[in-house]
């Protein structure tokens, strides 16, 4: 019997599912709602899957706002160009 990394209450799963389970495969705690990943087979134990989600959207924002920030810097310097001629 495995426990939810989140809070802690024991996970139920069946025997057929067990057996098809590999590491890396999504799993639902039915008792906090949390999204679960497989990180062990033998003995059963289980990861928080939210963390990963909320690393990749961070990433995917950073990526756009340094490109914005990149149009305005240069918006700025020619800005700048044009005062100095």
């Amino acid at each position: 019997m495995a426990t939810c990394p989140e809070c802690d209450a024991e996970l139920e799963i069946e025997d057929d599912d067990l057996e098809e389970m590999e590491v890396g495969d999504p799993w639902d705690c039915e008792a906090c709602g949390s999204r679960l990943r497989v990180a062990v087979l033998d003995p059963l134990e289980f990861d928080s899957d939210d963390e990963e989600e909320s690393d990749d959207e961070d990433g995917d924002e950073d990526e756009s706002e340094d490109g914005l920030e990149d149009d305005d810097e240069d918006a700025d310097d020619e800005d700048g160009e044009d005062w100095d001629e």
